[in-house]
């Protein structure tokens, strides 16, 4: 499956696609479900960033909240975008522990957070591959609505736990090879 946002991806951080792509397909049919991947794929991007930017420091927790909030991270980033990581972590929350309707997946919405946020680190990080510097989110380009059944939020709560369990083993079976950092 290809995204019309996030294909440059692909070379570097696979995984980061994969998610990535599980959000945009949902954006028109699952809002619940596309804020769950948005904030998902923001936790893999955010845990990359800090194995491999020596410019941001680890804080005393290392759940998502305590790693966006950390004063180097916002340094990094910036304030646009810490902002939209903020409201990325809060919708995927909402998403996975309320029972509130969500009825669209403001991750893109007008202000697209997520293409933000991974066309950043895309443009930043990538070594082999970047997103093109003409590239802009586009409403046209995200997947029509489709028949797909919701996932309830009982449903949400055990794929996150399945997907952390999974996180887990990877990280230490398998670990990440470092790029080389710029200078």
């Amino acid at each position: 499956m290809t995204s019309p946002h996030f294909q440059f991806l692909e070379t570097e951080w696979p995984k980061l696609l994969e998610a990535a792509i599980k959000a945009e397909a949902m954006a028109n049919t699952d809002a619940r479900t596309s804020c769950f991947y948005a904030r998902r794929t923001l936790e893999m991007a955010v845990a990359w960033l800090y194995k491999y930017d020596p410019a941001l420091k680890l804080p005393y927790q290392d759940h998502l909240s305590a790693l966006i909030h950390e004063p180097s991270f916002r340094q990094v980033v910036g304030d646009a975008l810490f902002t939209k990581a903020k409201l990325i972590k809060d919708l995927g929350n909402l998403a996975v522990h309320s029972n509130r309707k969500i009825l669209a997946c403001r991750c893109f919405d007008r202000n697209p957070r997520a293409v933000s946020f991974l066309l950043l680190a895309g443009r930043t990080y990538g070594q082999r591959a970047r997103p093109d510097p003409g590239l802009r989110f586009s409403f046209e380009r995200l997947p029509k609505a489709a028949a797909v059944p919701l996932q309830t939020l009982e449903q949400l709560k055990k794929l996150e736990a399945g997907l952390r369990e999974r996180d887990e083993k990877l990280s230490v079976c398998y670990p990440i090879r470092p790029h080389s950092m710029k200078n």
